[in-house]
């Protein structure tokens, strides 16, 4: 089963966006993440920029890389809409019970 989540403002949120989020958490990285989703960078950054756009806030903070390293972490509004979507996803499973044999 897949849930997917239409925001007022048009934007979407799935399983894809949510995983990208859950990789930037355990990773520190958006460039890490995308690399453990096997997605370009590039396009992690597009679905990163989409979220912020949907939900009119940022989801992830950016440190730009270089000598120092940079990195990336979710707000906490990040953090919520991973927490909110799960939520959704656990219910929806709940309703329609276990699959088909």
């Amino acid at each position: 089963m897949s849930i997917r989540l239409d925001f007022a403002s048009g934007g979407k949120v799935g399983p894809g966006k949510i995983a990208l989020l859950e990789a930037i958490a355990e990773t520190g990285s958006i460039a890490a993440a995308s690399r453990k989703l096997g997605m370009s960078y590039p396009r992690a950054w597009g679905l990163v920029e989409a979220l912020d756009a949907a939900i009119g806030a940022p989801v992830v903070t950016r440190a730009p890389g270089g000598q120092k390293g940079g990195g990336a972490a979710l707000t906490a509004i990040g953090r919520a809409l991973i927490a909110r979507y799960r939520e959704v996803e656990a219910a929806a499973q709940r309703e329609a019970g276990p699959p088909p044999a």
